[in-house]
């Protein structure tokens, strides 16, 4: 049994870690764009899971088709299971959505959720949507009065934030994701995991500094092949990040994005059934189909390419030019398999969420926030007794997921 002493010692240290919670949350930041324009774009949410779901599941929440989620992640859609694994609680999942502008801001407002009996507005924002929106968010976007109740049943609209940029970054075709500022990240680990660079993020966010916290919202650039290297109108607007592939035309026809190039290259889906059109007109090619014939003058290339589709109907363009070098076949890039579980927890029996479908971040550096400070765990010196407060680690894991533990010690 604790002492007086001790008692409010452990009562002092759960008020500061109240503060601190509260504090972070009002001071948390999210970058912004704005617009005047009423286009949309193809974009990203990074989105944390909070419990165990599958691809299908997601896939519902968000109002998406599950293959797009596939897509966006690199996920073989061929696997018998690929829509129905469970992905493991903690798992980052990039989920397509459509980025509108709603009143001056980029938003996407296409995801409907209803209400559950256990659901508050927090809840929603937090164990739901990962805390890619704040409950206040929710509020306002569905004019729900200021303590208004939820009814079991109701359909609420969830703006979640996106951004355009004129899908470019630096002058390149680029996707931008959503992401939530996880506890342990920084701006160097997240360019890491995602192929950019701090000073890229910091441009683009325009940050003042390099320090981010733990329910920012950012954007990130990705790097993308656009339909505009195939040159034709009745395509234009697809866009595919670097490493993944989109499934359009109804199913029939699969557009991949690197790895070797940033040429969108389009070929008939694996999932193809029946799907007129597909050849090149006055040809045996398919949409896809390369022939190379090294000549003196070069490499002369005869292709069928993928025009777009238009009123229920594929497009697609036979093209010959000559090239200094035959290239060879496509590469296109090499599938992943959905997570089954996550890592081995830290020494601390913490671990950061991984992103399926990328390789392990490093450990974060020098800018932003740190990982679990070790000063906090107690020395083997420091004291002949030391006990974790119970309730402040359980409080800070139950609430704010702070990963750390406060010890004290009776001397």
């Amino acid at each position: 049994m604790l002492s007086p002493v001790s008692a409010a010692m452990e009562f002092l240290l759960v008020q500061v870690l109240l503060f601190l919670l509260v504090s972070s949350r009002t001071l948390s930041k999210s970058t912004i764009e704005p617009c005047n324009v009423s286009d949309t774009c193809d974009s990203l949410v990074a989105y944390s899971i909070p419990t165990d779901l599958k691809v299908s599941e997601v896939a519902t929440r968000f109002q998406v088709d599950p293959l797009s989620i596939l897509g966006a992640n690199g996920f073989d859609p061929l696997t018998s299971d690929s829509q129905t694994q469970i992905l493991p609680s903690g798992s980052i999942l990039k989920v397509p959505i459509k980025c509108q502008c709603v009143n001056g801001i980029r938003k996407s407002m296409s995801t409907v959720y209803t209400v559950q009996p256990i659901d508050t507005l927090p809840s929603i924002a937090d164990s739901v949507f990962g805390r890619l929106v704040t409950w206040n968010q929710i509020e306002a976007a569905n004019n729900i009065s200021d303590g208004g109740g939820l009814n079991i049943g109701q359909s609420l609209v969830i703006p979640l934030p996106c951004f355009c940029f004129n899908d470019t970054d630096n002058g390149f075709p680029a996707v931008y994701m959503s992401y939530a500022v996880l506890s342990g990240d920084s701006l160097a680990s997240i360019a890491m995991t995602y192929g950019t660079t701090v000073t890229d993020l910091v441009g683009v966010n325009s940050l003042g500094s390099f320090q981010i916290a733990a329910g920012d919202i950012i954007a990130i650039p990705l790097a993308a092949c656009s339909s505009d290297n195939l040159k034709l109108p009745s395509n234009s607007g697809l866009l595919v990040a670097n490493g993944s592939y989109a499934v359009t035309a109804g199913h029939c026809v699969q557009c991949s994005c690197g790895p070797n190039d940033l040429n969108l290259y389009c070929a008939p889906s694996l999932l193809a059934t029946s799907c007129p059109g597909m050849h090149c007109k006055d040809s045996n090619l398919l949409i896809g189909d390369v022939i190379e014939q090294q000549t003196s003058a070069g490499c002369n290339v005869t292709s069928c390419l993928y025009g777009g589709y238009l009123n229920g109907k594929i497009h697609s363009s036979l093209t010959n030019f000559l090239q200094p070098q035959c290239l060879g076949k496509h590469v296109p890039p090499v599938y992943t398999r959905p997570p089954s579980t996550l890592p081995a927890p830290t020494p601390n029996g913490f671990s950061k969420p991984k992103s399926p479908s990328l390789a392990t971040s490093p450990s974060p550096g020098s800018i932003g926030v740190a990982n679990s400070n070790p000063a906090m765990e107690p020395s083997p010196n420091s004291c002949t007794s030391c006990k974790p407060l119970r309730s402040v680690s359980l409080l800070s894991m139950l609430v704010s997921g702070l990963p750390y533990l406060i010890y004290f010690c009776n001397r």
